[in-house]
């Protein structure tokens, strides 16, 4: 059985200093590598970012409604 390290990339990222203080700090107090708690949090920002573009895609066919045309419909309507 292949663990997911075994099809793993390197990359070289620079951390800012006290980014990667925390990251250490964070990797040790779970007991996680700094690869796991990094691709931890690339995994989470990525699905973020489906669900986002899932979100675009499935309001693409609502109408679009300019700032302007929205707000002269608000006083219109005396809502402001």
């Amino acid at each position: 059985m292949l663990s997911a390290m075994d099809d793993a990339k390197r990359a070289t990222v620079y951390f800012e200093t006290d980014v990667h203080q925390a990251l250490r700090l964070k990797a040790a107090a779970t007991d996680r590598s700094i690869s796991d708690v990094v691709n931890e949090a690339v995994k989470i920002a990525l699905a973020e970012d489906a669900e986002d573009l899932a979100a675009f895609d499935e309001r693409k066919a609502e109408r679009s409604v300019s700032f302007e045309s929205f707000v002269r419909g608000l006083r219109r309507r005396g809502r402001i």
